[in-house]
């Protein structure tokens, strides 16, 4: 019986040395920096009293209401800025893992650079969750475009006067682009009744709500009744539907009476048949989406129903040209201000690359008074001495999308590019 009593006492006290030792490791990891009782905070607050302030916000980080400095920053020394016990953009995500999902679909893009305290004040704030301000005014700090544009519109969209977050989710979204709580008509029609008779007469019947509400409406406010985009096609504006796609009543109403441009030759014959008459036709309008493949066929907030801003409508092909010129030491201002057609033909051309005029001078001299600043012999009758077949013009020196170099010049420095011709003269 005694040695079973001993037995009995060696394992409690074992036991209980064991949760003695868990419970000194708790709180070693509660309090790694080994702070005197009841310093937490306090202790800061020695050094930093105008802290005070900020901790009469309505609203404190949870670490900070509990006095808990040591949590974001290290007291002693550290390699980041504040004294931040980790990387700034990622320190955040030590606590908060799971503001972006592993399937998002679309992220903002300072979550995804770690700059929270764009939108978050780390230690307290007027407003919940720590924001910087309230309502839209906290995302038109960075959106001042969108703001612009909501308060001009004469007709607004009573979502965006209620607040940003009624659509898009400030973090990340797992269901749609452009951080959308949902996909588009799925969102739309959350307040939108596609069943009532109202919303059929305006829609001739047609079934949108299987569409894409934002081809046509603008879902933050504009000028044109039923919120239509700046630019809209004429059947659009018409009630014209039937123009271009299958009569309502169909079995398949969405569907269009032609595929590609065949569809849009219907109105725009001139321009269609004269597109054919060029040596050379662009190939987005001979695929099977033809013209729709820059163009939107029922509205835009860009001229002429493009899809988007120019430079971006030309980028989803020609994504190397506008890096390029991003990247480049001159920029050319064509490029720069999205003018693409400033040189180029959109459709067809009889000219290499699309050009608008058969000859380089004649294109460039739009611009630059090349006669009179440029006394190197060049035009048809002088030879490149690099290709015989080849004649002496602006594109001999200069890279017109520009590059690394000054004045868009091949090579560099301006020396290396002459001796390319005039070879006697290297060293």
């Amino acid at each position: 019986m005694n040695a079973r009593k001993a037995i009995v006492i060696s394992v409690v006290a074992a036991a209980l040395l064991g949760l003695s030792v868990l419970a000194a490791s708790a709180a070693q990891d509660k309090n790694p920096f080994k702070l005197k009782p009841g310093a937490k905070g306090k202790l800061c607050l020695q050094c930093h009293p105008n802290f005070e302030e900020k901790l009469k916000s309505r609203f404190l980080h949870t670490p900070v209401k509990e006095g808990d400095c040591s949590s974001c920053h290290s007291p002693h020394a550290s390699s980041h800025g504040s004294l931040l016990a980790a990387d700034p953009d990622k320190i955040c995500l030590e606590c908060h893992d799971g503001i972006v999902e592993k399937n998002a679909v679309s992220t903002h893009k300072v979550v995804l650079e770690g700059a929270c305290i764009k939108c978050h004040d780390p230690h307290g704030a007027p407003n919940k969750n720590n924001l910087l301000a309230s309502g839209n005014e906290l995302c038109f700090g960075c959106h001042k475009d969108m703001k612009k544009t909501t308060e001009a519109a004469k007709v607004k969209h009573e979502p965006v006067s209620e607040g940003c977050l009624t659509c898009h989710n400030p973090h990340a979204s797992t269901s749609a682009e452009f951080l959308l709580n949902e996909k588009v008509p799925g969102l739309c029609l959350e307040c939108h009744d596609s069943k009532a008779k109202i919303f059929g007469q305006i829609h001739m019947h047609y079934p949108v709500e299987k569409g894409r509400c934002t081809s046509c409406h603008d879902p933050h406010g504009g000028n044109a009744k039923g919120i239509l985009y700046a630019t809209a096609h004429q059947p659009v504006v018409n009630r014209m539907c039937n123009q271009c796609h299958e009569p309502a009543d169909s079995a398949n109403p969405l569907a269009t009476r032609r595929q590609g441009f065949e569809l849009c030759r219907a109105c725009h014959s001139t321009m269609v048949n004269e597109m054919f008459t060029k040596n050379q036709v662009h190939g987005p309008v001979l695929d099977q989406k033809g013209c729709l493949n820059c163009h939107s066929p029922h509205a835009s907030r860009q001229s002429a129903l493009l899809k988007a801003q120019p430079l971006n409508v030309c980028g989803k092909c020609h994504g190397d040209t506008i890096e390029r010129q991003e990247t480049a030491k001159t920029k050319h201002p064509p490029i720069q201000a999205g003018e693409c057609t400033a040189c180029h033909s959109p459709h067809a051309s009889d000219n290499p690359f699309y050009f608008k005029e058969k000859s380089q001078f004649d294109l460039c001299g739009q611009c630059h008074e090349w006669q009179s600043h440029s006394t190197h012999p060049i035009g048809d009758e002088v030879k490149d001495p690099r290709n015989q077949n080849r004649t002496v013009m602006c594109t001999s020196c200069h890279r017109v999308h520009g590059n690394g170099n000054e004045h868009m010049f091949h090579y560099a420095p301006a020396g290396q590019m002459c001796v390319q011709c005039h070879t006697k003269f290297r060293r």
